[in-house]
């Protein structure tokens, strides 16, 4: 018994609030909203948590997810700060505009998530991004570095040293070769093999292959059900390399900005690999970096490890 009351005082500790009924010891996370936001006549979702009195955490999620791959996050960090968590247009649940009328660019995905952030009212807040949501968080940065209060990067690219060079080339190529067997190879990433193996199980091995939830990968495909959802990613896909070309940029951004960082980068990545965390160092000596034994989708595997650690950095920099 003296073992368990022990466990409960050092979990308030860490993760206690106002929502915490004191009296027995219950730990009571806020509860997670899920919203519309309408921005030019087209609805974005976002799922917020917390006191909208506290700090703003921001989750920009990456390919093939939405807010749905910070489900659990979500509530670990909403006890001491107030959480949105958008998908990005034409992902998850907010608009899929047909690709046929609407071209799907990183700029187009990053204008709506600032306009999201101005119709809520959000000016300054804490960025955390992941994969997709590199390109879309840094270019929303580069319009005004002044509104981000700490970056917290996970598996999100923004140096060439963590990327391969065949996987530059898949990138280059991507947006350069417009034949047909192309878009039909960059199709067949969207499809439900693809998704799975080539996504979520790629880079874990037998011995932690159930440490993924299966309703991330169930979720996801969903929204990418029909040729128009597909062919939105597709576009994203050819579109990635501006990214590629816009990383002198970033890189300049940080150097002179020196925003306080948070690197937290599953080490088993194929895709981004670990050089690419370590590369940010360059530009920012003073980003404390974490290497995780996890792969690509880090949020689903470390969860509580790197909620502990955002919280823990924040305190330490005095955000809160």
């Amino acid at each position: 018994m003296k073992h368990l009351i022990i466990i409960s005082i050092l979990s308030l500790s860490l993760f206690g609030c106002n929502s915490i009924k004191e009296d027995n010891n219950f730990f009571l996370p806020p509860a997670t909203t899920y919203n519309y936001a309408e921005i030019d006549s087209v609805k974005l979702f976002y799922r917020a948590a917390g006191d909208k009195k506290n700090p703003v955490i921001v989750l920009l999620h990456g390919y093939p997810s939405s807010s749905h791959s910070y489900r659990n996050l979500i509530s670990m960090l909403s006890t001491h700060y107030y959480v949105i968590a958008p998908d990005n247009l034409g992902s998850g649940y907010s608009a899929h505009l047909d690709p046929k009328t609407t071209k799907y660019t990183f700029d187009l995905l990053a204008n709506y998530t600032q306009k999201l952030l101005e119709t809520l009212h959000i000016e300054n807040y804490v960025m955390y991004m992941q994969d997709f949501g590199a390109p879309i968080g840094y270019r929303m940065m580069m319009e005004n570095p002044n509104r981000i209060d700490a970056l917290i990067v996970q598996n999100a690219n923004a140096y060439l040293d963590g990327l391969t060079e065949k996987r530059q080339h898949f990138f280059r190529t991507a947006q350069s070769d417009t034949s047909k067997t192309q878009y039909d190879f960059l199709y067949s990433l969207t499809g439900k093999d693809a998704v799975i193996n080539k996504q979520y199980l790629f880079d874990l091995d037998e011995t932690n292959m159930n440490i993924q939830s299966p309703d991330a990968w169930t979720h996801d495909l969903a929204f990418l059900n029909s040729k128009k959802d597909r062919d939105i990613q597709v576009q994203l896909f050819q579109d990635y390399n501006t990214n590629l070309l816009s990383y002198p940029q970033w890189q300049n951004m940080l150097n002179k900005n020196q925003p306080k960082t948070l690197i937290v980068w599953g080490k088993k990545d194929l895709k981004f690999n670990a050089n690419g965390a370590e590369a940010y160092l360059k530009d920012l000596p003073n980003a404390e970096l974490h290497l995780l034994d996890a792969g690509h989708f880090a949020a689903e595997e470390k969860t509580r490890e790197i909620a502990e650690l955002i919280l823990k950095f924040l305190d330490k920099h005095d955000i809160k």
